[in-house]
């Protein structure tokens, strides 16, 4: 199939992007492998025409830009905003449980998880833990398991009759992952596990104490091209994921003639309101660093425009009434422009018209999802962008099903065709507003 290679090298990156720390730490990798420059926020930056630079906020966040031929505030800046992190449980900071003879660790849901899915999976760990060093500095390293350490085991329906019928889940009881049978007289100390495993994969980080960790569990199954025709794409992660990847891909084939952005926030999934957040300042630091005074600053916004691409949801077979029947996007047949008139989704005719006409040129198919009138819409960090920077903006995404499940599906054709339309984004050298 035409979009073979692409899915291959997006299943790659969510087989390497097991958390948001994870993510960053590949998109970074694949940044300096094509010519990008990683800069320091501390430090001062000399900007030239045709540079191509990067800053990442707390291991989890990441601005990659290209300085165009013009100045930014003379051309505006061609944006497309993605997020880093998905719904998952995250180990608790005292998490040690033995129950019944078996080893389990307490966690917390991070973000609207879709609990049931998460049962009887093979679930591995990953993270980022803080460390004291042998001479006495911290330190903080990557960690991740590979391997299916540990699984939430489901309640038999002998014991639960009514289980197809009526059963709910408590996140404080129902959901901690089973890791071992404790031998007798084993006194099992989670950061002494985390320890080992620190100088296993780093072996000279001279680990002397685990301080603190931020780990969460995921499912090890990889990412897969599915169905009779494979015309699906079967992932943990998906949403956010697949668009920092297809926000990655379309910046790294750029032509490098205008200045383009790519920010894929953390913490989008609680509310993005951090130091790594869309919520919170990055992007607007980077911006004001960019344009160099604040009347400047003020004219790169004017003549700017964000693309916040994040999944939408296509509609399924098996509860097409949970759609308004003129908006349900379907997989496989185009990226999808968001739209509420509450400003849930920060898409506007005029936004939505140069999204459409930069589609038509690529004859990639557009489709619309407008959630229907009688149920609550979701939202993204488009609107928290455009409220926060002034930028006009656009909610877009590629229709998937099953979101924040462990396991997520979406069409393989989408977003190599959003791909498409954002490489001509970044390469769009005309007005970014109506004459």
């Amino acid at each position: 199939m035409k979009h073979d290679k692409f899915n291959e090298q997006l299943c790659e990156f969510l087989a390497a992007a097991t958390t948001p720390f994870h993510a960053v730490a590949e998109m970074a990798k694949r940044l300096e492998a094509g010519g990008f420059t990683r800069l320091a926020e501390d430090a001062g930056w000399d900007l030239q025409a045709g540079g191509k630079c990067y800053v990442v906020r707390n291991g989890s966040s990441i601005v990659a830009f290209v300085v165009g031929r013009e100045s930014a505030p003379v051309e505006g800046m061609r944006m497309v905003g993605a997020h880093t992190d998905s719904p998952c449980l995250m180990v608790k900071p005292t998490p040690e449980k033995v129950q019944q003879g078996m080893f389990q660790l307490g966690v917390q849901v991070y973000g609207g998880a879709l609990l049931n899915p998460w049962f009887d999976r093979d679930l591995s760990l990953a993270g980022r833990v803080s460390y004291q060093c042998e001479d006495g500095q911290l330190r903080t390293a990557l960690i991740d398991y590979r391997d299916a350490i540990a699984t939430v085991p489901s309640l038999a329906i002998h014991l639960d009759k009514e289980a197809n019928k009526n059963r709910s889940i408590n996140p404080q009881t129902d959901i901690l992952p089973v890791l071992c049978q404790p031998g007798e007289g084993d006194k099992l100390d989670f950061r002494e596990l985390l320890k080992s495993r620190l100088l296993e994969e780093h072996p000279d980080c001279a680990v002397q104490k685990v301080l603190d960790y931020e780990l969460s569990f995921y499912d090890t199954q990889p990412a897969a091209v599915i169905g009779l025709k494979r015309e699906f794409l079967a992932s943990a992660r998906l949403d956010n994921l697949l668009s920092c990847f297809t926000g990655l891909q379309a910046l790294l084939s750029g032509d490098g003639g205008v200045s383009s952005l790519l920010v894929c926030n953390d913490h989008e999934e609680v509310g993005s309101l951090s130091a790594a957040g869309a919520q919170g300042p990055l992007l607007s630091s980077v911006l004001k660093r960019l344009a160099g005074d604040e009347q400047s600053y003020a004219a790169l916004t004017d003549r700017s425009m964000m693309i916040s691409a994040d999944n939408a949801h296509g509609i399924h077979p098996n509860y097409a009434d949970r759609h308004d029947s003129n908006h349900g996007p379907l997989l496989n047949r185009g990226p999808v422009i968001k739209i509420n008139a509450n400003q849930r989704y920060a898409s506007n005719s005029e936004t939505t018209g140069l999204f459409r006409m930069l589609a038509a040129a690529e004859d990639v198919p557009v489709q619309s999802f407008v959630v229907r009138t009688d149920m609550a819409c979701g939202s993204t960090i488009g609107p928290i962008t455009a409220g926060a920077t002034g930028v006009r903006t656009l909610d877009i995404g590629v229709p998937t099903f099953a979101m924040h499940s462990v396991r997520e599906l979406a069409g393989t054709c989408d977003a190599a065709d959003l791909c498409r339309i954002l490489q001509r984004f970044y390469n769009y050298r005309g007005r970014l507003s109506a004459v």
